[in-house]
């Protein structure tokens, strides 16, 4: 019960690697918002916690709602002690194809959102001079073909976490980042189908790729996060872990 009494806000919660840690979050005794462009999925992840779990629908793209997701977890739970920043979207593209929308998509979703979402957290934290902040970049963050966007959008989060990790660490709030490799998810498996590869073809190509010689599930990278967001780091901050079986 390494997360008793503590308050954390998903964003991106409804499915993937962001329900896998508002699951490992809530089997640590923790009370879980569950936020979601949709509020359907939220719900689903959240309605199991029972008393413990608030299902919430946030575009993080807008200031509006992700203040008001901010405000009704202190409002439910009386704080908030833990943010992670799950939500995101691909539209990959080479770059002589890649739209204005598609890039302003991924830019805002990702990287603004995170911003916005960490802005309204830290509002709660600093007076109660207590956080953990996680924000979710990506392997692609050091290249990747066709995802201009999306790997400009997670190398920003990057130095996004190593700067608040600065600012906020007066408050005694720790800020890091994972970097995920090849996950097994409904992104990953969109991703698969655009790019007009077969499923299981796709997974077999990253499973020979991965040192270790397994895919990637979400729950070992909500792991990470949950120990990121645990007083085990509380020495940890600033720092990217990138988690993709292998270096």
């Amino acid at each position: 019960m390494r997360f008793e009494g503590r308050v954390a806000l998903i964003t991106g919660g409804g499915r993937g690697i962001g329900a896998a840690t508002a699951e490992v979050f809530a089997r640590g005794g923790a009370s879980v918002v569950v936020c979601d462009m949709d509020e359907g999925p939220a719900r689903e992840v959240a309605e199991p916690l029972g008393e413990n779990g608030l299902a919430l629908a946030c575009d993080v793209t807008r200031r509006e709602q992700v203040e008001s997701a901010v405000r009704r977890a202190v409002e439910a739970f009386g704080r908030l002690d833990i943010l992670v920043c799950c939500a995101g979207i691909t539209r990959d593209n080479l770059v002589h194809k890649m739209s204005d929308d598609d890039w302003a998509a991924v830019i805002a979703t990702h990287l603004t959102g995170s911003f916005l979402a960490c802005q309204a957290a830290q509002r709660v934290m600093v007076p109660q001079r207590y956080g953990k902040m996680v924000l979710l970049s990506s392997t692609s963050a050091l290249g990747n073909r066709g995802q201009t966007n999306y790997s400009a959008a997670k190398a920003g989060l990057q130095g996004m976490a190593r700067t608040l990790a600065i600012e906020l660490g007066p408050f005694n709030i720790n800020v890091n980042a994972v970097a995920p490799g090849f996950v097994e998810t409904r992104m990953t498996e969109a991703t698969a189908r655009r790019m007009g590869l077969d499923w299981e073809e796709f997974k077999q190509r990253a499973l020979e790729n991965t040192p270790l010689r397994k895919l990637g599930q979400p729950v070992d990278i909500a792991n990470v996060i949950a120990f990121l967001c645990s007083d085990d780091a509380g020495y940890v901050s600033g720092q990217i872990i990138y988690a993709r079986g292998g270096p």
